[in-house]
């Protein structure tokens, strides 16, 4: 017989809080393994968001992803984003093979997460570079001994391109 997925319960349990995400980041130091983090809000995914996140779960054991929620993208981006709701934007990254864990964080940065996750390798997309972290966020990393390492990216494949296009063809 098979078993029918109650989506909305697979939703929701894919999403980790912060302390089963502090839990599985100490078995993988008792098990000498590499825990890598990224963040984004991650707002219509797409083929850029899967390049970086799969050059970045190359760099160690485990790729642990923080996704601003809903309102975090609302103070970020404005009133308009986000287009997908934080559960369904955890449940496809939780899906990709190259993300171990999935957190939602309620703030604009995460310094507190960088803080209590003690990340081994803190990875952000290449267009991203040292000065442009947030100070709060780099000071955390630096506390916490995290290396940061810098990816590449796609630059013709963004999520504002990406509604830009939309808008064009649809309008």
């Amino acid at each position: 017989m098979t078993k029918i997925l109650d989506k909305n319960t697979e939703i929701i349990n894919c999403v980790s809080s912060l302390d089963e995400a502090i839990k599985f980041r100490h078995k993988a130091i008792r098990d000498k393994k590499t825990f890598v983090v990224t963040n984004g809000c991650f707002d219509l995914l797409h083929s850029g968001h899967v390049f970086s996140l799969k050059q970045a779960s190359t760099l160690g054991d485990y790729l642990w992803v923080l996704i601003n929620s809903d309102s975090s993208v609302k103070k970020l981006k404005g009133d308009k984003r986000p287009i997908i709701s934080e559960l369904d934007r955890a449940y496809i990254l939780s899906n990709l093979s190259c993300v171990s864990g999935v957190t939602l964080f309620n703030n604009e940065r995460l310094d507190e997460e960088i803080i209590a996750l003690e990340p081994d390798i803190y990875v952000k997309a290449g267009d991203y570079n040292a000065n442009s972290i947030d100070k709060h966020e780099l000071n955390a990393l630096l506390k916490v001994k995290s290396q940061i390492k810098f990816v590449s990216f796609l630059p013709e494949r963004n999520t504002s391109s990406l509604i830009r296009d939309i808008i064009y063809k649809h309008s």
